[in-house]
């Protein structure tokens, strides 16, 4: 009856996509928390029964979940079913943003200062935004946090080895950016967890280690275009770590405000581009 999509895998972060076709005719069954998570209501409505409450979900809705509560979900108003984006946190992720109770409060109502973070990530998830779906669910539940507490959360001083050590990760995911490199793999030759070192990655270099990834990828990308003139966009793409032809061309589109051919183009001193803009202008 739920259809479930995994856009970005991870111990520290995980962000699903559900989308359920359920209707008051379907029977409500229990259903637990695995992990702490924050699903943002994209379309349609839905009642959630958890802790001895019931809450009714709508479009800008959030569903708040903490591990091992048990919830059950039902459609006796809606007959389309609803679809949903769940960022997903490890506990010790989860409990460094000091939300504490807010976790089982089971539901948020919608709200401007939420919503934005939803429609964010589904930007993303769409391929029209490129700001990184771990960076996302980050500011989501930061924000969660903040409006939990009535305040922003409070960020520890970094200490000298805490800051070497993300410089030395940077420096090695920069040089290593053809590579298959997952959020897991680059904590563990810092000796940090995950959640810890995304936190820290980001505090430190100002974007997440997703986003500097993607940063030094297409930086490569953009000098072999420049130099090579007759190598094929294609393995460009391939050798600089991108797996799939088409996210490469809209990335590099969003970063440069060129496709890659027509950035060749321009970097190999062809005037072609500028005289096209002009007529426009005429």
């Amino acid at each position: 009856m739920a259809a479930l999509t995994t856009l970005k895998p991870g111990d520290a972060i995980a962000v699903m996509q559900y989308v359920c076709r359920a209707g008051p005719q379907d029977r409500p069954y229990a259903e637990r928390f695995a992990r702490h998570s924050l699903a943002y209501v994209r379309r349609g409505s839905f009642s959630c029964q958890c802790r001895g409450r019931q809450h009714e979900l709508v479009a800008g809705s959030w569903l708040v979940g903490h591990p091992g509560d048990e919830y059950m979900c039902s459609h006796a108003h809606h007959e389309g079913g609803d679809e949903c984006l769940s960022f997903q946190l490890a506990p010790e992720l989860a409990a460094s943003f000091g939300a504490g109770a807010a976790w089982r409060a089971g539901a948020l109502p919608p709200s401007a200062a939420m919503g934005v973070f939803g429609e964010l990530a589904q930007a993303c998830a769409d391929g029209r935004h490129h700001a990184g779906l771990d960076a996302v669910a980050l500011a989501a539940t930061s924000r969660f946090a903040a409006l939990a507490g009535g305040r922003e959360a409070r960020k520890p001083a970094l200490r000298a080895q805490d800051r070497r050590r993300i410089v030395e990760a940077a420096l090695w995911i920069d040089a290593h950016c053809d590579q298959p490199i997952d959020l897991e793999a680059a904590a563990a030759r810092t000796g940090l967890s995950p959640f810890h070192f995304l936190r820290l990655f980001a505090r430190v270099v100002g974007a997440t280690p997703h986003q500097y990834l993607l940063r030094a990828r297409l930086t490569r990308a953009a000098r072999a275009l420049a130099a090579e003139r007759e190598r094929p966009v294609t393995e460009i793409a391939f050798d600089v770590g991108f797996g799939d032809l088409s996210n490469f061309v809209r990335s590099f589109g969003r970063a440069a405000g060129l496709s890659p051919r027509r950035y060749r183009e321009a970097a190999q001193g062809q005037r072609k581009i500028c005289q096209e803009r002009i007529a426009r202008l005429v």
